[in-house]
């Protein structure tokens, strides 16, 4: 499926992560497809995938599903760039944390250990994680998270070009409906988010300029 391909992928641990990014967060050149393993849920109609740019004056860009809206971050005010994206059909949304790096690997590693610690604190619940390293067609470096579970996160992902740049995200459900239910629209979402991914530009235009 092409809303998966040009991720190179290896298998590692969530506390690997530490040390893949250390090394100067170099992956193999070598390129392979993510294809996702197939699943089987009962029909739900879904709408043929669609995406509009990300506008609007943030230090990041990407593709986004037409059936979502941009919102502000409303818990977060003072975070400008925090977003979520609102599938109000699902009352799902994606739920999307910047942090600006400083070239110091030492902050590279705080907001690493951030990131794994929210993910690890849904291991009890969690029937299984699923975790891929990856590296996105624009040569950045990241991480995807695929949880099993009644857990109130089922997909979460990060992606930094080690020097500037910190963008992580995570899929929430504003809903009471078991994670099993909603397994097609989840599927769904996450597809979206890899079309994400695999457009994420942080070389941004008005924000790269104001930067300067």
């Amino acid at each position: 499926m092409s809303k998966y391909m040009h991720l190179h992928h290896n298998r590692f641990s969530l506390r690997s992560l530490i040390i893949v990014f250390g090394l100067a967060l170099s992956l193999a050149s070598c390129q392979s497809d993510f294809i996702p393993k197939p699943k089987g849920y009962n029909r739900i109609d879904l709408p043929e995938p669609a995406f509009l740019p990300l506008a609007g004056d943030l230090p990041y860009r990407f593709e986004y599903s037409k059936y979502a809206l941009v919102e502000a971050d409303r818990f977060n005010p003072e975070e400008k760039e925090w977003i979520n994206l609102h599938y109000p059909r699902w009352e799902a949304r994606v739920h999307l944390t910047y942090k600006a790096l400083d070239g110091q690997r030492t902050t590279l590693k705080a907001y690493l250990d951030d990131a794994l610690s929210l993910t690890s604190k849904h291991q009890i619940k969690a029937y299984g994680i699923d975790e891929m390293v990856v590296r996105t067609p624009a040569g950045y470096a990241g991480m995807v998270a695929e949880l099993t579970g009644e857990v109130p996160t089922q997909f979460q992902f990060l992606v930094t070009d080690s020097t500037s740049h910190f963008l992580r995200g995570a899929l929430y459900f504003n809903t009471a409906v078991k994670n099993d239910s909603l397994a097609p629209i989840i599927e769904y979402i996450k597809s979206d988010v890899m079309h994400l991914i695999n457009t994420l530009d942080f070389s941004t235009s008005e924000f790269a300029s104001r930067q300067k």
